[in-house]
């Protein structure tokens, strides 16, 4: 755990010295598009790979769609409230 925060800390460091380096910003987004493309391929391969997993599909799945479902409808909510809150205030 403590080697990610290290890795995480010099990432900081190195993004706070290249940040107004336009080609280099322009790279590194992409780069970090390829790689979370990779993770989330290498994480649907081992999900594949887990008998568990794959046998408990339809409970796991159904339970994703309820959880997925009301983040969806409490983002939904908040988004709503802040655009009343804050946004309607101002017209």
């Amino acid at each position: 755990m403590f080697n990610v925060v290290i890795i995480m800390a010099l990432g900081i460091v190195v993004g706070y010295f290249l940040r107004n380096k336009s080609k280099t910003k322009s790279f590194i987004e992409k780069l970090t598009t390829v790689v979370i493309f990779a993770l989330l391929f290498v994480l649907g391969v081992a999900i594949g790979n887990d008998k568990n997993i794959m046998n408990s599909l339809q409970t796991l799945g159904l339970q994703a769609l309820i959880i997925s479902l009301g983040a969806i409808a409490g983002s939904v909510l908040l988004a709503w409230w802040a655009y009343i809150a804050i946004f309607k205030k101002r017209k």
